[in-house]
């Protein structure tokens, strides 16, 4: 499991692409105790539960993710802090350890647990448990906190890591597999945006979309890290609250996915959840091909990600064979339209994915 300027250069571009594991939230909420060092190996309580690691699974910024497998001893009773519908029949899940240095990077963290707690659908990834606990600055003294997560573990990795390892081998996802794996992200998201007010994931890239392979069945896919998640209408009604917008959407959309007002936003905008209707056909065309439709201007010399971006311009791989139909094709168009009103919300999308998966069904 790995945990994601208005003027973009190519270097921010492409740091984009390597971007942040995420700053995941939390509240506060006691660790009994912390049996040392994630790097020595020991045991981590989170709560009434005791973990030990297993071994690293990924990193990013300031974020660990480990392998974990719960320690219980005999007569005791397990899991109370997490839900029976989650518990692991082997006993294993993925723990993030987040460094938190700043009151601003400890808010983030408690923000995407307030926002976490929010959601429950299969196709979204359901946090299990989460403390944080204080510890001292190693050379200041100073007080900084770690945070510690519990998740299901997904040993497949994600879209992005199984579409690179498929490019390696010039392999590629059937189409009926494409529509699958698509349809249950625009599940997940649907449950987002069916919230009062809604919400927009904001990062929506093949990077947080979490992958386990079925015998018999199309894969499983899960949409995951909900640190850039926020109610999605908001009213922008100066140049300096555009200005704001964009600056925060620098921080936290990756630019290849970023819808074109994140990237440039009118002073006088209503800006609301088709910001992932954007991504999201950024996503259905990664499926197909393996990187976001705007990428390759960073081969280019002189190449604007941002004017790429802004004036739509898609271009189509060739060589694959079999090639997608031209109607997955027009189903990205649809999506990448410029104009947020232009574009179709999440109910029009999955209406059109499950026609689609009807006609290419064996």
């Amino acid at each position: 499991m790995t945990v994601g300027s208005t003027q973009a250069s190519q270097e921010e571009s492409r740091e984009e692409g390597r971007k942040r594991e995420g700053t995941m939230g939390c509240s506060l909420s006691g660790l009994n105790a912390f049996y040392d060092a994630v790097s020595g190996g020991g045991d981590v309580w989170i709560n009434e539960n005791r973990f030990r690691i297993v071994r690293q699974l990924g990193e990013g910024g300031f974020a660990f993710v480990f392998l974990v497998k719960e320690v219980v001893a005999d007569g005791l009773a397990r899991k109370k802090s997490i839900n029976p519908s989650h518990i692991s029949d082997d006993g294993t899940y993925a723990m993030k350890k987040i460094i938190i240095q700043t009151e601003e990077q400890l808010e983030l963290v408690r923000q995407e647990i307030r926002v976490s707690s929010l959601f429950s659908h299969p196709n979204l990834l359901p946090l299990l448990d989460h403390a944080i606990i204080p510890v001292k600055g190693m050379q200041d003294g100073s007080l900084k906190h770690e945070a510690y997560l519990l998740f299901p573990v997904h040993l497949d990795g994600t879209l992005l890591d199984i579409a690179e390892a498929m490019q390696l081998k010039k392999e590629s996802f059937t189409t009926i597999t494409v529509l699958h794996i698509f349809r249950q992200v625009c599940g997940g998201l649907k449950h987002m945006h069916s919230f009062d007010p809604p919400y927009a994931h904001n990062d929506v890239k093949p990077g947080n979309v979490l992958i386990t392979h079925r015998k018999g069945q199309p894969p499983l896919a899960i949409l995951m890290d909900f640190g850039s998640a926020r109610p999605a209408r908001k009213e922008i009604r100066s140049r300096s609250e555009a200005l704001q917008l964009q600056e925060w959407a620098s921080e936290h959309c990756s630019a290849p996915f970023r819808a074109p007002e994140l990237w440039d936003c009118p002073s006088h905008a209503d800006i609301d959840e088709r910001t992932d209707i954007w991504s999201l056909g950024c996503t259905l065309y990664a499926i197909m091909y393996g990187t976001s439709p705007f990428e390759y201007v960073l081969g280019e010399s002189g190449g604007s990600l941002q004017l790429a971006v802004m004036n739509a311009q898609v271009k189509w791989p060739s060589g694959l064979n079999p090639p997608y139909p031209e109607s997955l094709h027009q189903f990205v168009v649809w999506m990448l339209q410029p104009q947020p009103a232009a574009r179709p919300n999440i109910d029009d999308i999955i209406i059109h994915v499950d026609k689609l998966i009807t006609k290419y069904s064996p």
